[in-house]
């Protein structure tokens, strides 16, 4: 009984070996047609990376102006009369999970002069705040001159100025002295712009004992300051109010989010569908290049197909070569491009100032990618290339 013939098996060896020699048999169009790919990859991962580092660089920006910044200040009471706000407000909104930061201001009723001379009538708009040690945390700001305010003894008290307080009072550097509350201060500091609580820009800031010592500070805030997660902000503003005050919540006048965080918001959600449109149309056209390359590569070789499916290659083995060469031809590209994309991202955010960050899913999902548009680009030149018979590709 004569033995059924079975058609050899390539191994998988053997495929990548015979997918590698056709693409280097025709070097300068492996390399163009690996550009077309390339290209593709890097410019989606350049539009993930640019658009992910310049939305880091936003959201630093918009951090730095306050997004996750609430603020508690007294409303009115039934009556109409301005309410007040318990001492022990602080130490209750510090339970609040989710509050990272608490600090606090009152507003005092003594005046600040540039020296005794000064009519009192002529105080400048300038405000007297007591302060906490860490209101410059809360509020995102820092000393443009001197330090910050600590505990002193009620013989030499000290004050920091807000920005504009300090143009007005014609202070150009801490060692000087004003005139506050009938007694004389030591300058010992001034800070920087405050955008987001502008009330600090035109106030003389004295340490919370030293008002409560010296200028007859009674212990209740005016504002309360907390900053807390961007994710837990809306939670937090719900609950402040009566927090801040239990017995009367809706005495206490709590500000909504702030705009930036909104536009944080819309921002990421306008980036991610640039990124989306963008990726899409590139990895599109890198399909199409491959595509376009190996139907050529088909036409081309028919007669290296004929020969091979006469000396006992099947359709089968016919077929994987051509999808092997396609795979190779876009993994090559696309390592090339994820390459390229890297690089883009990281010259232009150095160069921008932003923090660079490319996502780790971005290089992975374009090589997944280029993988995927390998197979379909190259499974109907393949499947072409199979069905020719040998006297078919022959004769042509």
């Amino acid at each position: 009984m004569t033995a059924r013939l079975r058609p050899a098996r390539l191994a998988g060896s053997d495929v990548l070996r015979l997918g590698a020699a056709g693409l280097r048999a025709r070097p300068l169009r492996m390399v163009l047609s690996a550009a077309g790919i390339a290209i593709g990859i890097a410019a989606m991962l350049a539009v993930v990376g640019l658009s992910a580092s310049s939305r880091a660089g936003l959201d630093r920006a918009l951090a730095a102006l306050g997004t996750n910044l609430l603020t508690a200040a007294p409303g009115q009471t039934l009556t109409g009369e301005e309410s007040s706000l318990p001492p022990e407000s602080l130490a209750m909104v510090r339970r609040i999970a989710a509050v990272r930061t608490v600090s606090a201001t009152a507003k005092l009723t003594a005046r600040v002069y540039r020296n005794e001379f000064v009519p009192v009538a002529e105080h400048g708009s300038i405000s007297v705040l007591a302060a906490r040690p860490d209101l410059l945390p809360a509020l995102g700001i820092g000393t443009a001159r001197g330090r910050w305010l600590t505990t002193t003894m009620p013989g030499a008290p000290t004050v920091v100025l807000g920005a504009g307080a300090a143009d007005r009072l014609g202070v150009r550097a801490p060692g000087g002295r004003v005139w506050l509350g009938g007694q004389w201060f030591s300058v010992v500091g001034m800070l920087t712009s405050s955008p987001l609580a502008p009330e600090i820009d035109s106030a003389a800031l004295v340490d919370w004992t030293t008002a409560t010592s010296l200028l007859g500070f009674d212990g209740h805030p005016t504002t309360v300051y907390t900053r807390s997660d961007e994710a837990d902000v809306e939670r937090v503003r719900r609950v402040l109010g009566a927090t801040v005050n239990p017995a009367a919540p809706h005495e206490v006048k709590v500000s909504r989010p702030s705009d930036a965080l909104a536009a944080a918001r819309a921002t990421d959600a306008a980036l991610n569908g640039l990124l989306l449109g963008l990726g899409a149309v590139a990895l599109l056209v890198g399909g199409v290049g491959v595509a376009n390359t190996m139907v050529v590569s088909v036409l081309e070789r028919r007669g290296e197909i004929g020969l091979r499916r006469a000396l006992g290659a099947t359709g089968w083995h016919v077929c994987q070569q051509f999808l092997t060469e396609s795979l190779l031809l876009a993994t090559a590209g696309g390592l090339a491009g994820a390459a390229v994309g890297a690089l883009v991202t990281a010259a232009w955010s150095w160069w921008r100032a932003w923090p660079m960050a490319l996502p780790l899913w971005a290089p992975a999902g374009g090589l997944a990618a280029t993988v995927l548009v390998g197979v379909v680009a190259g499974l109907y030149p393949a499947v072409l290339a199979a069905r020719l018979t040998p006297t078919e590709a022959l004769a042509s």
